[in-house]
């Protein structure tokens, strides 16, 4: 039962994305749709309480990705790291669509073995997961993640080579592109999992500002048979968009909001009910999602 509790605080501190009460992971581009055909956009990366906002500490930029227009690799430029948030910037020169992503795999959890509990090795990968486990280790635990937190910035027309699914973890797709956003408008996007519609799953939207105003905004959506879902914009600006799945982080107990999730201190909160001790199988899935939409006036 601890060895369970203690994997998933350390999966919510990897992901930090969901309830109103977490810490949240975020990129903020200075614009999203830029003109021109040589045009730079700063980039803020935090985690923190508020959307938007420098109150935590910041986000590491070492594993973020850019995706030109026309699929090739780019680069992020002018990386910095303060005490509340890193900052860095990206050339674009092509026109259409980039991906700006931070994406994590791998797979976490514990076992016993002599009587002494043992995590697995940092940087455990589904396919080595076998051979990290030692024979004769019981009450194996383990989960697999996928996180990725990525934003979209277009210079020029939109373009949509960069949305070719990876066929790993949630992924969004769109059917209406999320640098084409308006107010009062109504907007489609299809999440996958694992490269097939994502029926069923759970979206969280917020928007910016929520230090100066009383009521969070959240915008709550559920992805239809096809992983689909519709949101009609109710106002201009940013917004933060998250999907989770898995290992009850949907606003449930030891969920990123819930008791064990960041912030929480070693004992607190209650520990998710014991399950009998199976030897190690399958990954359980786990994987979450986040992007940073501009919504414009009409």
């Amino acid at each position: 039962m601890k060895a369970r509790f203690l994997i998933a605080g350390a999966l919510a501190a990897l992901s930090l994305a969901t309830t109103a009460q977490a810490h949240r992971q975020w990129m903020l581009p200075s614009s999203t749709t830029l003109s021109g055909d040589d045009s730079w956009v700063t980039v803020d990366a935090a985690i923190s309480n508020d959307v938007f906002y420098f109150e935590h500490f910041p986000m590491g930029t070492e594993n973020v990705v850019v995706t030109e227009p026309d699929g090739a690799a780019g680069k992020i430029e002018n990386a910095a790291k303060g005490r509340y948030r890193s900052t860095f910037d990206v050339h674009l020169t092509k026109p259409g669509t980039y991906r700006i992503a931070n994406v994590s795999t791998g797979v976490m959890g514990s076992y016993t073995l002599n009587g002494k509990q043992e995590r697995l090795p940092r940087g455990t990968t589904k396919d080595k997961l076998a051979s990290v486990i030692p024979a004769g280790a019981t009450n194996v635990q383990t989960a697999e993640m996928a996180s990725r937190n990525e934003i979209f910035v277009t210079l020029g027309a939109p373009s949509t080579t960069i949305f070719k699914p990876t066929g790993v973890g949630i992924e969004l797709v769109p059917v209406t592109h999320p640098n084409d956003l308006v107010s009062g408008e109504a907007a489609t996007f299809q999440f996958l999992l694992d490269g097939k519609p994502a029926a069923g799953l759970k979206i969280t939207v917020i928007p910016g500002g929520i230090r100066y105003r009383d009521a969070l905004g959240q915008i709550d959506l559920t992805a239809d048979k096809d992983g689909k879902a519709t949101i009609t914009w109710p106002q201009p600006g940013m917004y933060w968009l998250n999907a989770t799945l898995g290992g009850g982080r949907e606003g449930g107990p030891g969920g990123e909001g819930g008791p064990g999730g960041p912030g929480a201190k070693a004992g607190e909160g209650t520990p998710p009910a014991p399950r009998p001790q199976a030897p190690a199988g399958p990954p359980q899935r786990r994987a979450s999602y986040i992007t940073t939409l501009e919504v414009l006036a009409p």
